[in-house]
């Protein structure tokens, strides 16, 4: 499939940015109807998701380069270019809570209530920005013989951006139906966000060919253990100081 999406005035404007724009809009309208439902500020929310997206795709960007930086030492010029992927969620995710409790502290608003809200957009959003290493060609798993495989190469290989997709969705599905059906303490919907994407996140990443490496291990497989481990202890704290 052609990366490039359309151009305009000569620029080409490639696919992978097109889903990432689409799962980030998705995920504005998603976490506006969230804090209407559930009474927050929407004007908290705008400001915060200003100055959240840029600080996400800066995160995420920063992070992978860290991890490549054999790569991008000898290739100054490309830590900007992000046309072709190279954008790791976790590096999202570590930027967005920072932002969120700079954010909450400024604003005096609760920060496991902000994170909660906007949960299980960053969710969907990853779901469909997933599509998008499919188009890049990247982040695939090994060879495979069952019947979903794709091609790559010449060789057919594991759709890990399937798989992540698929898990990503089911999470997001949970998520909006735990909210609306279970009375919430703030940070839950937060905790049990970590252990489930960190989850499913461990077993595809086991199955990629294209992991960031640190020390011989998967960085994504130890960052994975770590969330899971805080996603338990968070649930943990807000069972412990849940107030009636």
């Amino acid at each position: 499939m052609d990366r490039v999406a359309f151009s305009i005035f000569g620029i080409d404007v490639m696919w992978y940015g097109v889903l990432i724009s689409a799962g980030v809009l998705l995920g504005v309208v998603i976490a506006l109807r969230e804090a209407k439902r559930s009474g927050f500020k929407e004007d908290n929310l705008l400001d915060f998701l200003l100055y959240a997206i840029p600080a996400g795709i800066v995160g995420a960007r920063a992070y992978y380069v860290i991890f490549s930086w054999d790569y991008y030492s000898r290739n100054l010029s490309q830590i900007i270019n992000t046309r072709n992927g190279g954008l790791a969620i976790h590096g999202a995710i570590i930027a967005g809570v920072i932002t969120a409790a700079l954010f909450c502290k400024k604003r005096k608003i609760n920060v496991l209530e902000l994170i909660d809200l906007v949960i299980p957009s960053l969710i969907i959003g990853q779901a469909i920005g997933r599509w998008g290493n499919f188009i890049n060609q990247e982040a695939y798993g090994g060879p495979t013989d069952l019947p979903w495989g794709i091609i790559i190469d010449g060789q057919k290989v594991h759709p890990t951006f399937l798989y992540e997709s698929i898990i990503d969705f089911c999470i997001f599905i949970f998520l909006i139906w735990f909210r609306k059906n279970k009375k919430t303490t703030d940070g839950q919907i937060f905790g049990l966000y970590l252990i489930l994407y960190s989850a499913g996140r461990y077993f595809v990443e086991g199955l990629r060919t294209d992991s960031l490496m640190f020390m011989g291990m998967r960085v994504a497989q130890l960052i994975s253990i770590a969330s899971i481990i805080i996603g338990v202890l968070l649930l943990i704290y807000v069972k412990n100081n849940k107030t009636e």
